[in-house]
């Protein structure tokens, strides 16, 4: 009897144990659960970013286009889409082109006249180039024409000292690869090459913006307050210069409303009534701080500072191409969107020839009239080429991808073909039509006084008078 309580004793006690061991066995599994839990956590949270970037290219809508302008004027606004040159035969090129056509809307079967006209504008924004209409071209012709003494304009004539200020995107996208470069590598060697010929006596100032922090939302505070006078406005010297363009290392957000604000301070002392003052907003995107850089920008113009402003947008996309040139139409500036640094060169030269009209007015006043009327006849000219290879660049652009589409890919039938290039043809000898009578136009009016030639390109071509192509 003894014998048998001390076995039953025993098994008690085995079974005690064996459940005890199973409860912890359970309860390290479970914090061992937990444990992979949070590391699973953090390791998606680390993930995020890319998951919700693949996401959202799953999820991308069909393109859709605007109409089609019925003016150059609405010509102008249309924001630039991918104006690269593609080979289309190399295995690169054919990449590329399914990758900007996969949201393309889909008429593989047998879609209306209606929808295959939507499917022209989609594709055609696409490609779409960075025309310069009437608008822009009459804010060209004023930026050219500074120093013209039959300006009436008082901001448009040469004063005693040229002031030019450079205003730098610093934020963390100037630090994408164009072509074997940086945005910002570009930016910069198009800027020394500038200011290296302005004249001695003129003065430059660089101011960077969104150099600090990085793009993560906790350095978003940090990051749109950063903006700097790296040189201030002075002559040039090449040393102090490149030491101050150094400081231009791409990093945060893009706060270019503060940028303008601090510019509009960085030029107060130079009065407009004495002081030609330029400003060159140089910038890869739509600002992305919680400002307001048109009505900044406004306020820049409207100061007793009567400053010229250009906007120039590096490789900029729709959004930002938008609010950019609402920034240049706000202070009656120009905008042009740049895609490597010999675009940003061309466009930082329209200033340096301006440079030298001061330098040359400075020197002499006489003869202005005769040059400046020679000198429109060359922009007439070198306008009209510049805007006829875009024509052709474009049409060709779309034509192929049509033609590769149809054969390559199967996107759609012959005869959905044979019209969307019918009407591509069409609508490019329109774009050709109405260019040609605007260099007529042109033309005419550069024997005209200025004042009037301006009157007349705004009574006729900005007053949104339809031409349908």
């Amino acid at each position: 009897m003894q014998n048998r309580l001390s076995i039953l004793l025993i098994l008690v006690l085995l079974l005690v144990a064996g459940c005890s061991n199973k409860e912890t066995e359970k309860t390290e599994a479970e914090d061992q659960k937990t444990i992979q839990t949070e590391e699973t956590s953090e390791k998606d949270i680390e993930k995020q970013p890319a998951e919700m970037e693949e996401v959202e290219e799953v999820n991308e809508e069909v393109i859709v286009g605007p109409p089609l302008p019925t003016t150059l004027e609405e010509l102008e606004q249309l924001p630039s889409g991918y104006t690269k040159y593609i080979d289309r035969l190399s295995d690169e090129g054919k990449k590329l082109t399914n990758e900007l056509t996969k949201n393309l809307p889909d008429i593989s079967g047998n879609p209306t006249t209606e929808e295959l006209d939507r499917y022209y504008e989609a594709i055609l924004s696409v490609f779409q180039q960075d025309y310069v209409g009437p608008g822009d071209l009459l804010e060209k012709m004023k930026f050219q024409s500074i120093g013209n003494p039959e300006i009436e304009d008082s901001r448009y004539q040469f004063k005693e000292n040229l002031n030019v200020m450079v205003i730098l995107d610093a934020s963390g996208s100037m630090a994408n690869i164009e072509g074997s470069e940086t945005r910002m590598d570009a930016a910069k060697k198009a800027i020394t090459e500038f200011v290296k010929g302005l004249p001695e006596d003129a003065n430059v100032g660089l101011r960077i913006y969104g150099h600090k922090g990085s793009g993560k939302n906790e350095d978003k505070a940090l990051s749109c307050s950063s903006s700097e006078l790296v040189y201030p406005l002075s002559t040039y010297n090449a040393a102090n210069f490149e030491q101050s363009l150094s400081k231009a290392t791409p990093a945060g957000w893009t706060p270019i409303g503060l940028a303008l604000k601090e510019a509009q301070n960085d030029l107060a002392s130079f009065k407009g009534d004495t002081n030609t003052n330029i400003v060159y907003l140089v910038s890869d995107g739509i600002s992305t701080c919680d400002d307001d850089p048109v009505g900044t920008a406004k306020s820049l113009y409207d100061s007793d500072i009567t400053p010229l402003i250009n906007v120039i947008g590096f490789n900029v996309d729709q959004e930002g191409q938008k609010q950019l040139k609402d920034i240049a139409r706000a202070t009656e500036g120009t905008y042009q969107n740049v895609s490597d640094a010999q675009g940003l060169q061309e466009q930082l030269n329209e200033a340096s020839k301006v440079a030298e009209k001061w330098e040359q007015w400075k020197t002499s006043q006489e003869g202005w009239l005769g040059f400046y009327r020679v000198d429109n006849s060359l922009d007439i000219f070198g306008y009209h080429a510049g805007e006829y290879k875009k024509r052709v660049d474009e049409g060709q652009a779309v034509g192929f991808t049509l033609t590769y589409l149809y054969q390559h890919e199967d996107k759609m039938s012959a005869e959905s073909h044979d019209y969307l290039k019918k009407k591509n043809t069409e609508y490019h000898n329109w774009i050709e039509e109405q260019y040609g009578i605007l260099r007529d136009d042109l033309k005419a009016m550069n024997e005209a006084d200025y004042n009037e030639a301006v009157k007349q390109l705004e009574e006729k071509y900005l007053n949104n008078t339809s031409s349908t192509p």
